[in-house]
């Protein structure tokens, strides 16, 4: 990996473009590198990872609302969308499917300087790849290379500092997987990233105070304009420049401010694209930080015995997961029983104190009003506090993935005066936890999810066409969709008629 400064540039200074971020990235993805079986291997597993957690919440209202938006726009060639037949035009496909992926927040992670889920980049690319009649190996290709950039960008540069939307990051991905894919030459996907960087920053506010179902559509509409930003590149039109480092760029009012320099890690000439290796998945469908304090609240559940005997419990954690999903967020919705599943899902403290009365998670009961607003959940989570402690901090933004941690340290405090302490640094998923998910795992959770929506046979035959991705051909990948029967379609909710 090469490391390149950057840093904002007035509009009078010389700045050649190859030394430009985008022009890197676009380098990056026009390098003809192989994929070195370990990351072909881990995105087969991510496909499979998204399809489950589309199956899964192919009826919630977000996501059907996005389906019906994709199916007012048929197309042929076209790409596919999660659970119905036909081919739309692509980057209403990426769309309808983003939002699919992305409802429950139940696939991949990958926290450093920013949080990022990379998995989010698989729709679009593969939307791409069904309608301009690519190959498998052409997609795993593509794929490597937008996990590759997201994983580099996240490394280097923090949005949420800033109080920008992490899907700044995905924009740029995305286009530059889908240059990868095609292959196309590094002046148009120069282009196509700095356009797709240009139209996807946006606020935090998706992801603070009310969440609403912006949170799942926001990762959705980075990878559409990323389809959009490749078509007009390739139509011959440019991008904002220097996106990044312009005098009135990206770096200079959005981010850290002219005095600011980001040292920006990404493969040379030749190097294979490992980043997805560094990514993980979840086990539980909640935010990424909260895995870690799943596990360690079932753990502890019979040390502490009846949680009548709580007085309070502090988790003591990182700063991100502090302010984000913490009470240092000072977000009174957090604590709201009737606040909406994406803001609870945003709340370590409701999840937390149903995880140590449950013993488990579920990605539709655990979140269920009636589950909510239970009188013993209530009160057990407002006695829930969390404080940052340097030391986790420190941890979290380490370079070491064996020091690396998401965790916390819980102290229960017990009417009796007693304490009780447990800590956990990383999810039982995770690849240094307890559980490690391999390729059985991923089936596994796939078969869970989907359960009751797919049908069996639907289930066999995706499972056998995800795991042959690589030797697709050009015919075969519009097979790379799940489909599922008008009776389950039938369980969404009763939807308003749109503009079209």
């Amino acid at each position: 990996m090469k490391n390149h400064l950057v840093r904002t540039h007035r509009s009078a200074e010389h700045f050649p473009r190859e030394e430009h971020l985008a022009w890197r990235i676009a380098e990056v993805a026009a390098d003809p590198v192989a994929v070195v079986p370990e990351t072909e291997e881990m995105i087969v597993n991510r496909i499979i990872d998204n399809a489950a957690v589309a199956a899964a919440s192919v009826t919630r209202r977000p996501v059907a609302n996005a389906r019906a938006q994709a199916l007012a726009h048929p197309y042929r060639p076209g790409a596919t969308v999660f659970g119905v037949g036909g081919r739309y035009a692509p980057e209403w496909a990426a769309w309808a499917n983003g939002v699919a992926v992305r409802e429950l927040d139940f696939h991949d992670t990958f926290l450093a300087a920013e949080y990022s889920h990379p998995g989010d980049n698989i729709p679009p690319v593969l939307a791409v790849a069904q309608h301009a009649g690519r190959s498998g190996r052409d997609l795993i290709r593509g794929l490597a290379t937008g996990y590759e950039i997201q994983v580099d960008l996240t490394r280097a540069i923090c949005l949420h500092e800033h109080k920008i939307d992490h899907v700044a990051h995905l924009g740029p991905s995305a286009a530059a997987g889908i240059g990868t894919l095609l292959g196309l030459d590094t002046e148009t996907i120069y282009q196509a990233v700095g356009q797709a960087l240009h139209t996807t920053t946006a606020t935090r506010q998706s992801r603070k105070g009310e969440i609403s179902s912006w949170k799942a559509y926001a990762p959705a509409f980075a990878g559409k304009m990323a389809v959009e930003a490749v078509d007009r590149a390739l139509r011959g039109e440019s991008a904002p420049a220097p996106i990044w480092e312009g005098e009135d760029g990206v770096i200079a009012w959005l981010l850290g401010g002219p005095e600011k320099e980001y040292s920006v890690p990404l493969p040379g000439p030749g190097e294979p694209k490992r980043g997805i290796l560094d990514t993980y998945t979840k086990e539980h469908s909640a935010e990424y930080q909260s895995q870690a304090p799943i596990d360690l609240a079932r753990r502890m559940r019979e040390r502490i015995g009846d949680l009548d005997r709580i007085a309070s419990i502090v988790l003591y954690t990182s700063h991100h997961t502090h302010v984000v999903i913490g009470t240092g967020s000072n977000d009174p919705q957090k604590f709201d029983p009737k606040a909406s599943r994406e803001t609870l899902d945003h709340s370590v403290m409701y999840i937390f104190a149903v995880a140590l009365q449950d013993g488990v998670w579920h990605h539709e009961r655990s979140y269920a009003p009636e589950r909510a607003q239970r009188p013993d959940t209530v009160a057990l989570w407002r006695k829930i506090s969390t404080a940052e402690d340097p030391e986790w901090t420190r941890r979290y933004h380490s370079t070491d993935p064996k020091e690396k941690a998401f965790g916390a340290r819980a102290e229960v405090t017990l009417h009796s005066g007693e304490v009780i302490v447990d800590e956990l640094a990383v999810a039982d998923a995770h690849p240094l936890g307890a559980r490690p998910f391999a390729r059985d795992q991923y089936i596994a959770k796939f078969r869970a999810l989907a359960d009751g929506v797919v049908d069996p046979a639907e289930q066999d035959r995706f499972l056998d066409i995800a795991q042959r991705t690589g030797a697709l051909s050009a015919d075969e990948l519009p097979q790379l969709n799940l489909t599922v029967s008008d009776d389950v379609l039938a369980r969404a909710p009763k939807l308003p008629k749109g503009l079209f």
